[in-house]
């Protein structure tokens, strides 16, 4: 079991670094709290990699991959311009951190993790890592480098958030999420 563990781990954390997820990891910990972000991750990891070692081929199965992919993109895109509407907070100096929310905080950032995480490469790699290996050292190792893997990311949004002006992070931010929304349609334009 404990090598399971490792291998997927270790692949799933290096599978991740400069994925869309990590950058979204990174984006939303200019909008929301850090612990938030980490919990609703962590939450939305470990559900991604359960459907993925538990259910295998669940999801394709019901709903086509490209209909997943493009709810997906969606949920970025509306999160970007979301990200852009939000009114900064007048008691927190215009700091914008804490942007009035009409969804639980924790569900958005959870969900929308979890749908962009459907089909990804990390949650293919850990479902073939199953077949073939002890599933709960799978499960485990695979849940464990997704949530280290955007710590970092998170680590990163911090120390840029206190190092940039707050309009700037927001703009990013939503840039961020609309890009990558908009380079998948592109990407399933060009397949």
């Amino acid at each position: 079991m404990f090598a399971s563990l490792l291998s997927s781990f270790l692949l799933i954390f290096i599978s991740e670094m400069g994925d869309k997820t990590q950058l979204t990891a990174m984006a939303f910990t200019s909008r929301f709290k850090p612990g938030l972000v980490i919990a609703a991750i962590s939450a939305a990891s470990v559900l991604t990699n359960f459907a993925a070692v538990a259910a295998g081929g669940f999801f394709s199965e019901i709903l086509p991959f490209n209909i997943i992919k493009i709810v997906s993109y969606i949920l970025f895109i509306l999160f970007g311009v979301w990200t852009l509407a939000a009114k900064e907070d007048k008691e927190s100096g215009g700091a914008g951190r804490k942007a009035k929310v009409i969804i639980n905080p924790f569900f958005t950032v959870a969900c929308l993790f979890f749908i962009s995480e459907l089909g990804d490469k990390t949650q293919i790699a850990a479902m073939t890592l199953a077949m073939n290996e002890n599933p709960y050292g799978v499960f485990a190792g695979a849940s464990l480098g997704m949530i280290c893997a955007n710590l970092v990311a998170i680590g990163v949004g911090i120390l840029l958030g206190k190092k940039l002006p707050q309009k700037a992070v927001k703009y990013f931010s939503a840039a961020l999420f609309i890009i990558i929304g908009a380079a998948g349609f592109i990407s399933l334009l060009f397949k």
